[in-house]
């Protein structure tokens, strides 16, 4: 058991296995007797969730790109807040599908929003808050969006064009923060993604 709390998120473009790796991880954990707390963004809380409904919503299709960003961070600074500050004080594991990565890459590098003010908000959404390690989830981009099927969110009926920017600015901060984020190439067996993530994980519980 880590000395303090660990925090790990999970990134990557829509539909790529990271929400189904995240749960397997934390089932994982669960089995070794670890206190872990697994939570999604947006989402997490009450308020987080109703915002989750409105950033989604396909009837949102006028939502800005500002009014979008706030709305995630507003999301963010409540779950942070209420549940992963608690959490990491009491020493826990939060495991959190989606954080701050996605916001600069999807209004980011996706929607244009000038980068260096979506950090400056997430220091403050946050308190500072960061991830101990970011697993990010390589597919197809292609096969991924294919999965979706019929029935799409206001994100995910977004062009090709502009989840291929999402996906080249997840390796563009993957290559700045190589310490923080590793890359797993999701293979055809989700076991063996699984135990590669497994790696990356047990080799930051050892260093506590």
């Amino acid at each position: 058991m880590p000395k303090r709390g660990l925090f790990i998120t999970f990134e990557g473009p829509e539909s790529c296995g990271k929400s189904t790796q995240a749960r397997l991880l934390y089932a994982y954990l669960r089995k070794r007797g670890l206190p872990v707390v697994f939570l999604r963004e947006p989402g997490g809380t009450p308020v987080s969730e109703k915002i989750r409904k409105i950033l989604l919503s396909k009837k949102n299709s006028a939502l800005t790109a500002a009014a979008e960003l706030f709305l995630y961070m507003a999301s963010r600074a409540q779950v942070v807040e209420q549940v992963i500050a608690p959490a990491l004080r009491r020493k826990k594991i939060v495991l959190c599908d989606r954080f701050l990565d996605s916001t600069i890459v999807y209004q980011g590098y996706g929607l244009g929003i000038d980068i260096a003010l979506i950090q400056r908000m997430g220091v403050f959404a946050t308190g500072g808050i960061a991830p101990d390690l970011t697993i990010l989830l390589d597919a197809p981009l292609k096969a991924s969006l294919a999965k979706i099927g019929s029935v799409k969110d206001r994100i995910e009926l977004r062009s090709l064009a502009y989840h291929q920017r999402v996906k080249t600015g997840y390796f563009r901060l993957a290559r700045r923060q190589p310490g923080r984020i590793k890359i797993v190439r999701l293979a055809q067996d989700k076991a063996q993604t699984q135990a590669v993530i497994r790696g990356h994980v047990d080799r930051l519980l050892k260093k506590g």
